[in-house]
């Protein structure tokens, strides 16, 4: 497994601008998949983005297709979200995910323990 931690949530207000940042405690570059959940208050976790290892895969949530971009670092071992134009909607606990598999059977799926991000209106 490996340990992952976020950093960058806070209070803002709608409008503003938010960058989260994921740190890995091992090397990403062969990891299949790293990415950002949130969860609301009262809701399922869902995800937001998730990109693959060369970057050339992404996958989104259409509310915030436009307005959050996704990077990531395999030399840093480091993944960011940069979400701009934040909406109330995007309030919620918004974790880091790292996911891998062989074969298509999955061999890693590790979460870090989430940051808080509150927009108000």
């Amino acid at each position: 497994q490996v340990q992952l931690v976020e950093s960058g949530g806070g209070l803002v207000q709608a409008g503003w601008s938010l960058r989260l940042s994921c740190a890995a405690s091992i090397s990403i570059f062969r990891i299949s998949a790293m990415g950002w959940y949130r969860q609301a208050p009262g809701k399922q976790r869902e995800l937001v983005w998730v990109i693959s290892v060369g970057g050339g895969s992404t996958q989104y949530a259409d509310s915030v297709k436009g307005r959050f971009t996704i990077s990531r670092d395999n030399a840093a071992n480091t993944v960011t979200l940069q979400m701009n134009s934040l909406e109330p909607e995007d309030t919620g606990r918004y974790f880091c995910n790292a996911a891998d598999y062989r074969s298509g059977v999955p061999v890693l799926n590790s979460w870090g323990r989430g940051a808080q991000v509150t927009v108000s209106s």
